[in-house]
């Protein structure tokens, strides 16, 4: 059979992660790299993937939620006097001030009506409505787990180095200043105006696939290498617990969920 030499050649699946023996899958996590739609992409023209053990993982979601008509009460108005009215604190001050006439009984009729006051509000149903106010985007925290058996480079440090890569910038341009790229680009520089404007590279959005259920696109917050755990002899790191804090690019909402979640599941579960 003849072989085409056009035919596009299949990017290369390179996978870094520790020898996790019989560990269960669902209990191992992959990152890879994602489009903005969350659909996998090439890192350096290879499908890259790094797995992890987690520990004490968690997805944390934060509504937020206000009770805009909660100063529509009186109390807003002349805060002190009804506090006074309504916790029987005015009745010494009235007592205190003589009144014209009849001063026992002008006094008495105070104070029955100061005593209708004690014990109650002006706070409402209504003026304790909530209304929705927007969402930020999901946090997922967890420690992701590297352990060395035979190999501490490729089991330890590529995989800890690739999610490094993908947290960092891709580029940050050396030059700050929007106006000396303006003028280097007056000058026929050839920079497009795009790259003037916006010199630097963003980070890699990526996704994450952990028991069935993969969030993405996912952008990494913050990621620490404790640099207290054990290395050998040629100072390569044989195990790291690595923090990271990760972030849906947008807020979500319940189709959102649906799709990245349950829909994956399902799938998996039916196979």
């Amino acid at each position: 059979m003849a072989i085409n030499q056009n035919q596009p050649k299949t990017p290369e699946a390179v996978e870094l992660t520790s020898d996790w023996g019989g560990l269960s899958p669902h209990l191992i996590a992959s990152f890879y790299p994602v489009d903005r739609n969350g659909i996998r992409k090439k890192y350096n023209d290879k499908y890259v993937v790094v797995k992890a053990a987690l520990v004490d993982p968690n997805l944390d979601v934060t509504l937020n939620w206000q009770s805009p008509f909660e100063q529509a009460g009186p109390e807003t108005k002349a805060p002190t006097l009804f506090a006074m009215l309504q916790s029987g604190a005015i009745q010494p001050i009235v007592d205190a001030i003589p009144l014209l006439g009849d001063g026992s009984t002008g006094n008495a009729a105070a104070t029955r009506l100061l005593q209708q006051f004690e014990g109650r509000t002006g706070i409402t149903k209504l003026n304790s409505v909530q209304v929705f106010n927007g969402m930020p985007p999901v946090k997922l925290t967890v420690t992701a787990l590297f352990r060395a058996w035979k190999d501490p480079v490729n089991e330890v440090e590529r995989p800890f180095d690739q999610l490094m890569e993908w947290a960092l910038p891709v580029e940050l341009a050396k030059d700050s200043s929007l106006l000396v790229n303006a003028v280097e680009k007056v000058r026929g520089g050839d920079k497009d105006w795009i790259e003037t404007v916006l010199p630097s590279q963003s980070p890699t959005l990526i996704a994450m696939t952990y028991k069935g259920r993969t969030y993405a696109p996912l952008v990494i917050e913050s990621i620490g290498q404790p640099l207290a755990s054990p290395i050998d002899k040629t100072g390569a790191f044989v195990e790291l617990a690595v923090p990271l804090s990760l972030a849906t690019l947008t807020a979500i909402d319940r189709q959102d969920w649906s799709r990245t979640t349950l829909n994956n599941v399902r799938s998996n579960l039916s196979r």
